[in-house]
C-alpha cells in the first residue's frame, strides 16, 4: 500500500506525533452528506449546524453516484471568518468481496472531478482522486465488511475511518482491528473518526466523531496538507493536549479521563485507570520496533485516539 504518511515531518524521529508542531488544532468532520445526495439538509444548513456546534471546518462528501449527478459540492460560499470547508465526495465503484461497491472518502477533490468510467475499479478511482490532490480515506470498513485483501488493494489510501458514528447503529462503528492488521503488515496509514452525518430522522445525532488537525491556519490548503501528513488525532469526546515519547516512555496529557490505554502491533496493552486522569506515562517496550497508539476514554465513554505511533522511522 502506498505510504500515505511518508511525507510527514515528525516532531520526534519515527513517531509522527503532531503535538509540538507549529500552529494549533482545528476541529472538523471529514464525512458528511447533504440533500445533494441522500442527506436531509442543504449544504448551507449542514454547514451552519457544524459551525454553531463549534467546529472549525467541514468536508461535505456527498455520494458520487450517477443518480445524484456525480456531485462534488462547491462549498466555498459557505466559508466565513473562523469556519472553512474542504471540497470532497464519497466515491463508489465496483467491488469488494462482500459488497457491490466501494465507499471511499476523497477530501480535497477539484471541482469537476470526472465521473468513473464504467470499467473503473474502486482502487483505480481512488488513485485518480489522490493524483488530483485528494486525501483518501477508507470509509467505515467494518460496516462495509472490508477484508484485508480489499483494504490492501486500496493502495492510495492515506487513512482508515476507524470510527463512524452512523455505522455504530449496527455495532460496526469501530474499525481498529483491520487497521492494526494493515499497520502490522507495514502499511503506513492514519486513523480518523467521522460522523457520516445524513441528518435523517432515525440517524444518531451529528457531531459524534471528528478530527483535530494541527495546522498554522484555517486555510483549506493548510488543513489538507496536514491531513495528508497525518498531523491530527481523532475523537468522540476527550481532548489530547500532548503526547510525547521520551526514553521509552509515552507521556500523555489530556482532558479528564478514566482510562489511558496503549495498544498496537502486538497483543496486549499498557493501561492506567482512575478518576479524572489528566496525565500519565506508559512504557512502549512491548511494541518493539513496531507501532502503538494511545486511546483515552472519559467517564461518558467518549474516546480519543492518536494516529499510529511508529517506533522506528
Amino acid at each position: 500500500m502506498d505510504d500515505g504518511l511518508a511525507d510527514a515531518a515528525p516532531d520526534q524521529p519515527g513517531t509522527g506525533l503532531p503535538f509540538g508542531r507549529p500552529g494549533r488544532f482545528w476541529r472538523g468532520n471529514l464525512h458528511t452528506h447533504t440533500d445533494r445526495s441522500d442527506g436531509a439538509l442543504s449544504p448551507a444548513e449542514t454547514a451552519r449546524h457544524y459551525r454553531e456546534a463549534g467546529y472549525d471546518f467541514l468536508a461535505i462528501t456527498d455520494h458520487f453516484r450517477a443518480r445524484f449527478g456525480f456531485p462534488v459540492v462547491d462549498t466555498r460560499d459557505l466559508r466565513t471568518d473562523g469556519f472553512t470547508t474542504l471540497i470532497g465526495a464519497e466515491l463508489h465503484a465496483p467491488r469488494t468481496e462482500f459488497s457491490d461497491e466501494w465507499h471511499i472518502i476523497a477530501v480535497g477533490l477539484p471541482l469537476g472531478f470526472p465521473p468513473p468510467d464504467p470499467e473503473e475499479t474502486g482502487p483505480a478511482l481512488a488513485r485518480r482522486a489522490r493524483a488530483a490532490g485528494a486525501f483518501i480515506g477508507m470509509a467505515h470498513p467494518a460496516a462495509s465488511l472490508l477484508t484485508v485483501a480489499d483494504a490492501e488493494s486500496l493502495d492510495s489510501a492515506h487513512a482508515v475511518e476507524v470510527f463512524n458514528a452512523l455505522a455504530a447503529l449496527e455495532n460496526r462503528g469501530d474499525s481498529w482491528h483491520l487497521t492494526d492488521i494493515l499497520l502490522g503488515r507495514g502499511h503506513r496509514l492514519g486513523a480518523y473518526a467521522a460522523d457520516d452525518a445524513h441528518f435523517q430522522p432515525r440517524d444518531p445525532p451529528a457531531c459524534a466523531g471528528w478530527v483535530h488537525v494541527r495546522a498554522v491556519s484555517l486555510d483549506p490548503d493548510e488543513l489538507l496538507a496536514a491531513l495528508k501528513a497525518g498531523h491530527y488525532y481523532a475523537s468522540t469526546g476527550p481532548e489530547l493536549h500532548d503526547v510525547e515519547l521520551r526514553d521509552g516512555m509515552l507521556t500523555v496529557r489530556c482532558s479528564p479521563v478514566r482510562k489511558i490505554l496503549l495498544t498496537g502491533g502486538v497483543p496486549g496493552k499498557q493501561v492506567l485507570a482512575g478518576k479524572e486522569l489528566t496525565e500519565g506515562a506508559l512504557p512502549v517496550a512491548m511494541f518493539g520496533d513496531g507501532h502503538c497508539r494511545v486511546t483515552v476514554e472519559d467517564a461518558a465513554g467518549g474516546r480519543a485516539w492518536t494516529n499510529p505511533i511508529h517506533l522506528q522511522p
